[in-house]
């Protein structure tokens, strides 16, 4: 009888023994089609979905693999409805395709006439086909190709896009690498992109990114829109640019709320792109300011709703989506598969930490209790208030001070949502605050001042949580969040992941106030970290006086 790592169980789950021998290659044979739930000490949870399926489906695996990779590393016969549902999900995949046709233009054609017939009934297709050409084949208006792959996702009948891409604009550029190579998970990345032709790549936070995106640019040697969170990250994406790659500061332009530059390369902000004005968004031009090659957007996640609505216009044109985490607490993943593409590459934190490129991290909950006087106010308060009140409980303050001197001397960043506790706490253990009402130049100075270590402390709200690099940081302190946004969790943790110069180990901290909407929203935060191997100890915030950092 077979002695398997996985346990295969008919609710889609796959149980992973993670001290098997054959646990590690076991691993490496699901992670094209099973998205990773739960990562605790000793069984993994991974769990087969629909978009999971289709997006190995659109990597090249096909059914017989993963039925093949289940039955090899099952330690119990795997249930045979389990098996005929991935082979009927997976070849949903494809049954329908966009062509391009040089006399008819853009068509959707279908192996399987049924389905055609099935979406054409659809009132979600109404106003996106055109004249029925036959049975297997109707006409596509060229603006709806975003807005039907978005659709059919929606049906469950995924189309797969072969259409192809206009070339764009050429315009050189090549990585220099005089000093410097691609990593060869870097690499893997830029390869499965551009194979795959669109798509996301999904790496851990400090694992370089960046490198990727400009590997993609120095593959497709087109002009290039990227799409980031800030302006300070757009800064940073031009600088990173100017050192890794050919291109020069003059043929980058910034496209920002002080900045309006197009150049062959040009860097714009999600924000300045959603400003709307008398119902309009006045700088969607930018989207035909030039015929771009290449669209890269930075922390896919993100997108706001406006964003999809232009990517939808964007179907002709490459795009490459950059993340740590695919979690979107709206739950519309779907339209990252159907607008930028499908996962292309996707590498585990751990794995990464393993090869030394990114930093081993320790996670502690602090927890402690609302004084007596606030738990009454807390038990009356209406339910929109209580998060902000648990929050910011006065006795954080004393908490965030004993963790800095648990830690003397080391790089430290403090991290919250509300901007009255944050002012607070810079006044109370004196260190600068950064906030939204921050110029641009005031953060730099700050991040510069941090990171050649004239700072130790810094006070930050969510506007750090993004694409800020600052390798040194070794601690953070979470005193308060989004909710219960895993994704920010995730980034959170990520302004540590960056390898410190001597090995050591960083430390996360969430003080959470014990009983209330704060504990409840902290165990929802952590899931996505504790799927990628991060537990969290608990220790109670009466005890962290005189205690060592673990």
């Amino acid at each position: 009888m077979p002695n398997g790592p996985l346990i295969v169980q008919s609710d889609k789950s796959l149980l992973l023994e993670v001290e098997h021998d054959q646990a590690a290659e076991c691993r490496r044979a699901i992670a094209p089609f099973a998205e990773l739930e739960r990562a605790p000490e000793h069984v993994h949870t991974y769990r087969l979905t629909p978009l999971g399926l289709w997006n190995a489906r659109a990597a090249g695996h096909d059914a017989e693999q993963v039925v093949d990779a289940l039955i090899t590393y099952s330690r119990y016969p795997v249930p045979h409805a389990l098996l005929v549902d991935i082979a009927e999900t997976m070849s949903r995949y494809g049954r329908l395709q966009l062509v391009s046709d040089p006399a008819r233009g853009l068509l959707l054609h279908a192996l399987d006439a049924p389905v055609l017939a099935e979406v054409m009934r659809s009132k979600r297709t109404q106003g996106l086909l055109g004249e029925k050409i036959d049975d297997e084949t109707v006409v596509v208006h060229p603006s709806e190709r975003g807005h039907l792959k978005q659709v059919l996702v929606k049906l469950g009948w995924p189309a797969e896009d072969l259409a192809g891409y206009v070339d764009g604009e050429a315009h050189e550029i090549s990585l220099d690498t005089s000093d410097w190579a691609l990593r060869p998970y870097q690499e893997e990345a830029v390869e499965g992109f551009w194979h795959g032709g669109s798509g996301v790549v999904v790496l851990p936070c400090g694992a370089g990114k960046t490198l990727v995106g400009a590997g993609a640019m120095a593959r497709s040697g087109t002009t290039t829109l990227i799409l980031v969170t800030n302006t300070v990250s757009a800064r940073q994406w031009r600088d990173e640019l100017v050192r890794r790659t050919s291109l020069t500061p003059e043929e980058i332009g910034e496209y920002s709320g002080s900045r309006k530059e197009v150049r062959p390369v040009t860097i714009a902000t999600y924000q300045v792109l959603t400003t709307k004005r008398k119902g309009v968004y006045p700088h969607l031009e930018l989207l035909d300011a030039r015929d771009w090659g290449l669209i890269l957007y930075d922390e896919v996640h993100l997108l706001p709703a406006p964003i999809f609505r232009m990517t939808a216009d964007l179907q002709a044109r490459r795009r490459l989506g950059l993340t740590a985490t695919l979690v979107r607490e709206d739950g519309r993943e779907d339209e990252v598969f159907s607008l930028i593409g499908p996962k292309r590459y996707d590498a585990p934190w751990k794995d990464i930490e393993a090869q030394g490129y990114i930093a081993p991290a320790e996670c502690v909950e602090v927890r402690l209790d609302l004084p007596h006087t606030d738990r009454m106010t807390y038990a009356v308060a209406e339910p929109e208030d209580r998060y902000r009140l648990a929050a910011t409980a006065p006795g954080k303050l004393a908490v965030v001070e004993q963790i800095l001197a648990r830690h003397p001397g080391e790089q430290t960043l403090v991290i919250g949502q509300y901007l009255d506790q944050l002012t607070e706490l810079g006044e109370h253990i004196d260190a600068p605050v950064i906030t939204g009402a921050t110029t641009v130049p005031e953060r730099q100075r700050l991040f510069e001042a941090f990171r050649s270590g004239e700072l130790t402390t810094l006070v930050v709200s969510k506007v750090a949580n993004f694409s800020i690099d600052l390798p040194e940081a070794a601690v953070a302190i979470q005193v308060s969040g989004s909710f219960g946004s895993r994704q920010e969790e995730a980034q959170r943790l990520g302004r540590l992941m960056r390898p410190k110069a001597d090995g050591r180990t960083a430390h996360f901290y969430a003080v959470v106030t014990r009983d209330t909407v704060d504990q409840d929203f902290a165990a929802h935060r952590q899931r996505f970290l504790a799927e990628q191997g991060y537990a969290y100890s608990i220790l109670d915030a009466e005890d962290l006086a005189g205690t060592e950092a673990p």
